[in-house]
């Protein structure tokens, strides 16, 4: 994308330059594209200036302008590998869990140093 992706600011407005460009192509006016996607025009505006909306609403701005089969590129499903489902027995993860505390030589309780890993990063192979 070419983005500043730590700034939520940029992406919301990139989202809303995309947007109304998509709604321009289709030829689709503010007031008609609003009336379909069941919001109202100031909220239309608000999404295609880049300011925070409801998700609500921008997924109805997604369907409206038949959008909404691209969300499978944004968040692909989970699919766990072979060797995943070999450890799990089958079994979907159901809750992440941290890494654990461990005890030094004198006793004392050891938090983890290593930094959290982001989201949607590569899996650990173990």
């Amino acid at each position: 994308m070419g983005l500043d992706l730590h700034a939520d600011q940029v992406i919301l407005a990139e989202l809303g330059r995309r947007l109304a460009r998509c709604r321009l192509n289709a030829g689709v006016t503010q007031s008609a594209l609003a009336f379909e996607a069941g919001i109202s025009k100031r909220t239309l505006e608000r999404v295609e200036a880049g300011e925070s909306v409801q998700l609500t609403n921008f997924l109805r701005l997604l369907r409206a302008l038949d959008l909404l089969a691209n969300l499978e590129a944004l968040v692909p499903p989970d699919e766990p590998g072979p060797m995943d489902l070999l450890r799990m027995k089958g079994k979907r993860r159901q809750r992440a869990s941290s890494a654990r505390a461990t005890k030094d030589a004198g006793g004392t309780r050891q938090l983890p140093t290593a930094a959290p890993r982001p989201i949607g990063s590569a899996r650990s192979t173990k």
